[in-house]
């Protein structure tokens, strides 16, 4: 299976999910935090799903769902009603809950440190280990490391009103990332002050 991480825009997209057990809550939730318009088709919801705006529907008219979405998720124990909504959803983005190599949209497990979002994908080789070296990345990330992409994104939008050339925007930002006294502030949680002396070295060399 020859594929490539990618991120996709699913504000607004439609989402038919088939199943309504754990797997195919945690697909609805996804889906409905960024946005989608998510119908999910089994047996009951929780309110929270309800509350995000996800539909119920029963399981009936599933080929003019298929028609309706622009991904396709199976999480169902029914593996013939699966292996028949897989059939008709050939020109659609599907995902299998069951058989991830039988579609071609992984959903792999992924987690958010402040406003980093990782995903990690074993091949379908050990989702237990996924989850193991997820617990081992959250223990790496350091609450500096945060504040660094928030110093970084501050820096770069200066820095791209004040030089147009991309490769000494790129020098500047490295002199600021390894900055002795700016990574002390962001260590102590201050963000703020660490802007101020940013600014300060901005003035003095541009």
């Amino acid at each position: 299976m020859g594929v490539t991480p990618l991120y996709l825009e699913v504000e607004d997209k439609n989402v038919f999910i088939l199943g309504t057990g754990e797997v195919a809550t945690r697909r609805a939730n996804r889906f409905l935090d960024k946005g989608a318009n998510v119908v999910l088709v089994g047996e009951n919801i929780n309110s929270e799903l309800l509350e995000k705006g996800a539909i119920l529907k029963p399981s009936q008219n599933l080929e003019a769902l298929v028609e309706w979405s622009d991904f396709v998720i199976l999480a169902s124990g029914d593996r013939e009603l699966s292996d028949y909504i897989a059939s008709i959803s050939q020109n659609k983005l599907l995902n299998r809950a069951d058989e991830p190599d039988s579609g071609n949209l992984i959903v792999p497990t992924s987690f958010l440190i402040g406003d980093i979002e990782f995903s990690i994908y074993t091949n379908g080789k050990s989702p237990l280990m996924a989850k193991e070296l997820r617990k081992r990345i959250q223990a790496t990330i350091r609450k500096e490391d945060i504040l660094e992409i928030e110093l970084q994104d501050y820096t770069r939008t200066i820095l791209k009103e004040r030089i147009e050339n991309q490769k000494d925007r790129k020098e500047i930002l490295y002199q600021t990332l390894n900055n002795p006294k700016i990574q002390e502030l962001l260590k102590n949680d201050k963000l703020e002050d660490a802007k101020k002396l940013v600014c300060e070295m901005l003035d003095k060399n541009i």
